[in-house]
């Protein structure tokens, strides 16, 4: 039985949020917004979540500068160094070393699940069990282990992984293979082979070894962080992290280790899993009206309207007629009205011309 003064949590909440525009915007990201009117933000609901398996001290967020204040407002309960404020935007893999650096001195026998900030879990109890297996299965062998959920569609803005060998752990497999953002077709593929999960993104490791993996990776970070040895104190650990971090490679995890070792595991899960990172996901995660839409916090009159996502501001009153399979979402000076397949590649198009023609008031 694992110890739960040896569990860490590393929430990651540095992303700008792009896949929710006009809704998420890169001043104030999904992470930090009361999306769905439930009293608490996606950041919150992440850190209660994982608050009732760990001790709260051992939860760190890996965010971004420019969104320090918004972690400090809205965890007011995390001590503020459990908050590792990255100088400039880079990808999982530099944000998971510095906290894996962090831990490690903390705590040797740490075992650390690392976890994006923007997901939904239905079943509680059965997410903590889960949870709880990873941990202990990381505390006794040298591996990573990332969870996997059964695809209900050929969803291409997600990662795939392959079942390989079942080991005597129920419903804990060798990973086979990774695949990262198929095309719709070869998603296909996937689901009707039935070997392939979708990859939640949430992964699990003893430090020692997440430590050990990283350094393969980012050599340059543990050799300038930990010279020759050395523990730095904090506030050396700062100023590093502010001189050397825009020289880390914009790095993921999910490219960077996972997909390059043969040591990885997936535990395949059933909790009620979504991605809230998306217009597509959303609408697949969240109850339907008669006609099948969505309406997310907003006030709207739907009349031969079906299969739409629909989030409008608060004082903002939607009346749509004859509209099908679209997302309508507004927020602040822009309004979005697009075809909800593939929207993904559409607002990644739209924020860069915007962008590029209107300003970062409009992104």
């Amino acid at each position: 039985m694992i110890d739960s003064k040896d569990c860490y949590c590393v929430i990651l909440a540095g992303g700008r949020g792009r896949r929710l525009w006009p809704c998420s915007r890169e001043r104030m990201p999904k992470q930090f917004v009361d999306f769905f009117g439930t009293g608490r933000t996606q950041l919150q609901q992440t850190f209660d979540r994982y608050a009732e398996i760990m001790p709260k001290e051992n939860i760190f967020i890996s965010t971004s500068y420019e969104y320090t204040h918004y972690v400090e407002e809205q965890l007011p309960e995390l001590p503020v160094e459990n908050i590792l404020s990255e100088p400039v935007h880079r990808n999982t893999a530099p944000s998971t070393a510095w906290a894996a650096f962090r831990i490690s001195h903390i705590n040797p026998n740490a075992n650390i699940v690392v976890t994006p900030s923007d997901q939904a879990v239905i079943k509680e109890d059965v997410f903590k069990k889960s949870v709880m297996e990873c941990l202990e299965f990381a505390q006794m062998r040298d591996c990573l282990i990332t969870m996997g959920v059964k695809p209900t569609r050929p969803e291409p803005g997600y990662g795939y992984i392959q079942l390989g060998e079942e080991t005597s752990i129920k419903e804990l497999y060798k990973v086979q293979s990774f695949t990262e953002k198929p095309d719709r077709e070869f998603a296909k593929m996937f689901i009707e082979s039935g070997e392939f999960y979708w990859n939640t993104g949430v992964f699990f490791a003893n430090v020692r070894y997440l430590v050990e993996c990283l350094q393969k990776i980012l050599p340059v970070v543990f050799r300038l962080i930990d010279k020759e040895g050395l523990l730095l104190s904090r506030e050396d650990e700062l100023a590093f992290i502010n001189e050397n971090f825009s020289k880390f490679p914009n790095l993921s995890v999910d490219y960077g280790i996972l997909e390059k070792s043969d040591n990885v595991y997936v535990k395949v899960c059933s909790f009620g899993w979504a991605d809230l990172g998306t217009w597509h996901s959303i609408y697949e995660a969240f109850s339907k009206t008669e006609d099948d839409n969505v309406v997310i916090d907003s006030e709207v009159v739907l009349e031969d309207s079906r299969n739409n996502v629909i989030k409008l501001p608060k004082d903002h009153l939607g009346i749509i007629n004859g509209l099908e399979g679209c997302i309508v979402a507004e927020k602040d000076n822009v309004l979005l009205i697009c075809k909800k397949g593939d929207s993904s590649a559409l607002i990644r198009k739209y924020v860069n011309e915007m962008k590029i023609k209107m300003g970062d008031d409009y992104v």
